[in-house]
């Protein structure tokens, strides 16, 4: 059976029941409010918190190499987000694959805006790094090196996030990005693909 419910000026509105066997309980609640209508009608500011207001990748699919003495950006393998509130939490995940097959002292980093962060805590000359060091014994192979950071900018101005990495014994020796150093071309060798996501969480 259907309900018609008159408007208070004019029009109706039908509440049709469903062609299901069996019993259907709709519970409305308890408050007084706006009915949802589509996904559209609610605003970013209405989502509970952890919700995941917007996402933003870069995949790097070429090669890149640094001797570097300082931590310095991977080419390629930026991000850039625009936080909706000052309040919103930013989750960066650097998945990052590449190698030193010469020496140790070689690493990778996250950094905002150019300054590293979720980094070790600095001591003396050792390199303050985010992930594992990026060294491999053997020259023919690389790794995957990952660094996930919940971040708290507290800002609604565009932030760029980037993956750095700073080359073993102070630049003496090379370290490569999505290739291993002997990189022969033969189907016995592999290329590799980093990427950074960014993610927007409402706090």
């Amino acid at each position: 059976m259907s309900i018609v419910l008159q408007g208070s000026t004019s029009g109706s509105i039908t509440l049709q029941e469903p062609a299901v066997a069996g019993t259907t309980v709709l519970d409305l609640p308890a408050t007084s409010g706006t009915v949802l209508t589509s996904a559209s009608s609610v605003t970013r500011s209405q989502l509970p918190v952890g919700s995941v207001l917007q996402v933003v990748q870069t995949i790097k699919t070429d090669t890149f190499s640094s001797t570097a003495s300082s931590f310095t950006d991977v080419t390629g393998l930026t991000v850039s987000i625009t936080p909706t509130s000052s309040s919103s939490k930013i989750l960066v995940i650097l998945s990052i694959a590449g190698m030193n097959g010469s020496t140790t002292g070689s690493t990778a980093r996250l950094a905002r805006n150019g300054t590293g962060i979720g980094v070790a805590t600095s001591a003396s000359s050792r390199n303050a790094g985010g992930t594992a060091e990026m060294y491999h014994a053997r020259s023919d192979t690389f790794l995957t090196y990952t660094s996930i950071v919940l971040d708290s900018p507290a800002t609604t101005s565009s932030i760029t996030y980037s993956g750095q990495i700073i080359a073993g014994s102070g630049g003496s020796y090379t370290t490569y990005i999505n290739r291993s150093s002997t990189d022969s071309d033969s189907n016995a060798y592999c290329r590799g693909a980093s990427s950074i996501t960014v993610m927007e969480i409402a706090a």
